[in-house]
């Protein structure tokens, strides 16, 4: 009973978290490599975008508590490290490095701590009843029991997730032996570092999106999914992003001109093999900040935009900083 108990109460609480953002569905979204912010607002650069893609999230949100000298005298070290070969400037390729390392340590934290949740026994691979255990709270059986005694929609979601759970693990398990190692967790955690996961990342995006299931994902479908329908019966006229979106669905997404989207254009969409998003905002980054457009940054161009780099949100300074990494 004791247990009944309280896997009734782990459930109740995802059921809390999971219908508050009923849009995010744990899908792996457009851009997700380098940040959970919109890379662009309409058609200008998103600067949350470009801090996060900068520092990587979490010490993004450290300098969001520094004022601007602070902020300064900390990206000052850090151009210092970007500054691979120590001649003085920051070229593209080291601002595409840094960038990169970002993303790595954000998905290495991650995966450490997810990993420290499942592999129950420590014999450096997970089983699966040691995931459903450590990310549900009981094995599959018990789940099977108290889901029935669910509503049918809250049941509905729990199935869902559990059943993408398990496709995605297959597919993660690349030696079929049933059990994941650390490096196959990796891909099944963040399947857009794992180019054999891309087709499963393209089915789950997929089921999301294409509400008809007729297998195309229509322009409709394409808006309806960003812009839920919560926020379209609030009335008022249709943000500008909404119509750029339009746009960009019969421009780019909508490769050949049947105006929906296959699998095909799933992919490209949301894992674009033609398109380097560290290298892009690298790019974007060095355009904005090279004033005597030398194709390179000193140390004082980088702190002049500052606030493109770092930027600084705050308004309570006293509050503690949640890192305390040395830059």
């Amino acid at each position: 009973m004791k247990n009944s108990l309280i896997v009734c109460m782990y459930l109740a609480l995802l059921i809390a978290v999971t219908l508050a953002k009923p849009a995010d569905k744990g899908r792996v979204k457009e851009e997700v490599k380098l940040s959970d912010e919109e890379h662009f607002e309409g058609n200008e650069h998103n600067p949350e975008y470009d801090h996060d893609a900068f520092l990587g999230h979490e010490d993004a949100k450290t300098f969001d508590n520094l004022s601007p000298e602070e902020s300064r005298e900390r990206l000052g070290k850090i151009v210092e490290k970007i500054d691979a070969d120590k001649d003085g400037f920051v070229t593209e390729e080291e601002l595409k490095d840094w960038i990169l390392l970002q993303q790595r340590q954000a998905i290495d934290r991650d995966v450490v701590e997810r990993w420290a949740t499942v592999d129950s026994n420590k014999d450096q691979k997970v089983e699966w009843i040691e995931f459903m255990r450590g990310t549900y709270g009981a094995d599959e059986q018990q789940l099977e029991e108290e889901l029935s005694r669910m509503q049918e929609n809250q049941h509905m979601d729990f199935s869902t997730m559990i059943r993408r759970d398990k496709k995605r693990w297959k597919v993660a398990d690349m030696d079929n032996d049933g059990d994941l190692t650390y490096e196959e967790f990796v891909g099944f955690l963040h399947p857009e570092e794992k180019g054999h996961m891309r087709e499963i990342v393209v089915e789950e995006t997929m089921e999301d999106i294409d509400q008809n299931g007729d297998g195309f994902v229509d322009i409709d479908e394409y808006i309806g999914d960003m812009w839920p329908k919560s926020e379209r019966e609030k009335g008022g006229a249709e943000p500008d992003w909404v119509q750029t979106e339009r746009e960009q669905f019969f421009a780019f997404r909508d490769r050949d001109g049947d105006r929906k989207m296959d699998r095909e254009e799933i992919g490209q969409w949301i894992l674009p093999e033609d398109y380097d998003h560290a290298q892009a905002e690298a790019q974007h980054l060095l355009m904005e900040s090279d004033t005597d457009n030398d194709k390179k940054l000193t140390k004082a161009e980088i702190l002049d935009k500052y606030d493109l780099f770092v930027g600084s949100q705050a308004t309570d300074f006293g509050e503690a900083l949640t890192r305390h990494d040395e830059f």
